[in-house]
């Protein structure tokens, strides 16, 4: 009998098979004698078509393409941290190892080590029952992180045999359970997921908790909560790169994984040098024994950069289900597009907005929905927060990509070209960007930091958006024409941009800034601006309170009062009351 199975017509990453019913939807395909990988995208009467998530160059109709039966999934195990996979879960260091410094096509390298031996500790024993997601063994991941065995979600069984505490490899059974039917399974200390659906949880959770990231802006202005989404867009060298950056060494998440989707080449081997050189600064650990890196650079495959972010946020909802706190950095989502973009294209779909697939919003929707925190099935809580990039061409907020991501995500940190040119570090415009968890969170914000943070967080808003307003006038017929309680509110919000919402990230005190330490900037700034403000207010001219330099102190409070002595803002404030009750 003919094998129907063959290439039928090539166009980029996109191969089609003519007349044949041996496949299933999404299933995953190995195409051409190199066996490359694949999945299957499309099924009609006559034409099967197959993406495929490596280069083609070099296969021609004829071709065998082979089915595996199974979805196109990753494999789930110890050794996923501290390790560099490409968009479809292929280790890059061991290819390197094998190949050298250029992937071969083809590649079938085990996604994870499987001549490593792991410490494993057993704990559960025969007789006990397991449902799905219930944890049956631990080992030592890396130093700082505990990798915690899970039965797979659909099976549930009692356990008939366990072997002893020792080392195993990643394939070695290490735990028998018979299902209710008599089946037995061995579970050993891997598993495998399709990357396009998403594992179950006990119940999803509210948004009630912030990710505390010690970034000013970001924790007072435009908080984000554990299992919240977050989108940065802005244009080329406003710092989409650096802020993720800042996020994955600070945030207070126990796991990282940053997807670097399309990005340039120069700048992914910067991020992996970068992140190796890191020192956790809660551990003192190297950054790597916390962080995944996922490395899809723009001149790899398109279609293994549409597959990267599936892979990423499968990884991270793999290690919230053991019960961690993970932060998935997506670097950037308009790559991502892009690469939607590209293959709809090769498929003759009908283009919508600027040339984007109809279904973009759906596939961003799809994405961001596989946040959030949860009860997960092993009985502890887990979240996976999202921030994605976006990097909208000439910096216009307007296309398709920023404007579908704003309506699902709930923070938008907006970066300005203005800022960045400026040096205004995290260059996230005050006016452009909003978050909507202050309801959620401000019940934790006042458990923990007392009603006043909200009262001062409201207050240097209401600051800020007075200034802006006052700039448009000032810009028109200058600042000379202003009150002094006008040009007042100007002098504070200047403080606040400075010396509040700027910050340095080389500077080892103002890099990272507690709640409590924020709270105290905004209460000093806050006292400053009223005391001084009931000085204008009996008609003494504004000049004589600048000339005490109690403004420029503030900006500079910053680098002058350590993180571990917030008493001295209390010396701050004595003399704030004490310089102002001399000239009034």
């Amino acid at each position: 009998m003919e094998n129907n199975n063959v290439i039928y017509g090539i166009n980029g990453p996109v191969v089609t098979v003519k007349n044949t019913d041996s496949f299933e939807m999404m299933e995953m395909v190995h195409v051409g004698k190199q066996k490359l990988v694949g999945e299957i995208i499309g099924i009609t009467d006559d034409i099967t078509t197959i993406q495929v998530y490596e280069e083609t160059t070099g296969l021609k109709p004829g071709d065998p393409v082979e089915g595996t039966g199974a979805p196109m999934n990753v494999l789930l195990g110890p050794g996923i941290i501290d390790n560099i996979f490409d968009g479809i879960e292929r280790p890059l260091k061991a290819i390197e190892e094998e190949a050298g410094a250029f992937i071969n096509r083809g590649s079938s390298v085990s996604a994870l080590d499987d001549k490593k031996l792991w410490n494993v500790t057993m704990k559960v024993k025969v007789g006990d029952k397991l449902e799905g997601g219930q944890i049956y063994a631990t080992l030592p991941e890396t130093p700082i992180i505990e990798h915690r065995l899970m039965v797979p979600p659909e099976l549930s069984g009692e356990v008939v045999k366990v072997n002893p505490n020792g080392d195993y490899k990643l394939f070695d059974t290490v735990v028998v359970i018979k299902d209710d039917e008599g089946v037995e399974h061995n579970l050993t200390l891997c598993q495998q997921w399709p990357i396009r659906t998403s594992r179950p949880v006990k119940e999803r959770l509210t948004s009630s908790v912030p990710l505390i990231t010690g970034q000013r802006v970001i924790d007072t202005l435009f908080p984000i909560a554990k299992g919240g989404t977050a989108a940065i867009p802005g244009g080329f060298g406003t710092g989409k790169t650096m802020t993720q950056h800042q996020l994955a060494k600070w945030c207070d998440a126990d796991i990282i994984i940053y997807v670097g989707c399309g990005e340039r080449g120069n700048e992914m081997s910067q991020v992996l040098e970068e992140f190796s050189e890191l020192i956790d600064p809660k551990s003192q650990r190297p950054m790597t024994d916390r962080t995944v890196l996922i490395a899809n650079t723009s001149n790899m495959p398109v279609a293994a950069r549409e597959a990267s972010i599936y892979t990423g946020i499968t990884l991270g909802e793999y290690y919230r289900d053991m019960g961690y706190h993970v932060a998935m950095m997506a670097d950037s989502t308009s790559r991502w597009a892009e690469a939607l973009r590209e293959i709809s294209g090769r498929l003759e779909e009908m283009p919508a907005e600027e040339g984007f697939p109809a279904y973009l919003p759906s596939r961003l929707a799809e994405f961001y929905e596989r946040g959030g925190r949860a009860e997960v099935l092993s009985g502890g809580e887990g979240s996976v927060t999202l921030i994605g990039a976006v990097s909208p061409q000439g910096s216009d907020f307007s296309e398709p990509v920023t404007q579908n991501t704003k309506r699902f995500t709930r923070c938008f940190w907006a970066l300005d070209k203005a800022l960045a040119y400026s040096r205004h570090y995290p260059a996230i415009n005050w006016m452009d960007s909003y978050s909507e968890y202050f309801n959620d969170l401000d019940p934790w914000f006042k458990e923990n930091l007392g009603e006043d943070f909200i009262e001062y967080r409201n207050r240097i808003s209401a600051l800020l958006q007075e200034e802006s307003s006052l700039m448009e006038i000032v810009k028109l017929i200058g600042s000379d024409v202003l009150p002094d309680d006008q040009k007042l509110v100007i002098e504070t919000a200047r403080v606040i941009r400075v010396g509040f919402l700027q910050q340095n990230a080389f500077h080892a005190d103002d890099t990272y800034v507690p709640l409590e330490k924020q709270k105290l900037m905004m209460k000093t700034i806050l006292h400053l601006h009223a005391k001084a403000k009931d000085i204008v207010a009996q008609n003494i001219p504004l000049s004589k309170i600048l000339n005490l330099g109690l403004f420029d102190k503030l900006t500079k409070m910053k680098y002058d009062i350590p993180n571990s002595k917030p008493e001295m803002f209390d010396d701050y404030i004595k003399e704030i009351d004490e310089k102002l009750a001399a000239i009034s």
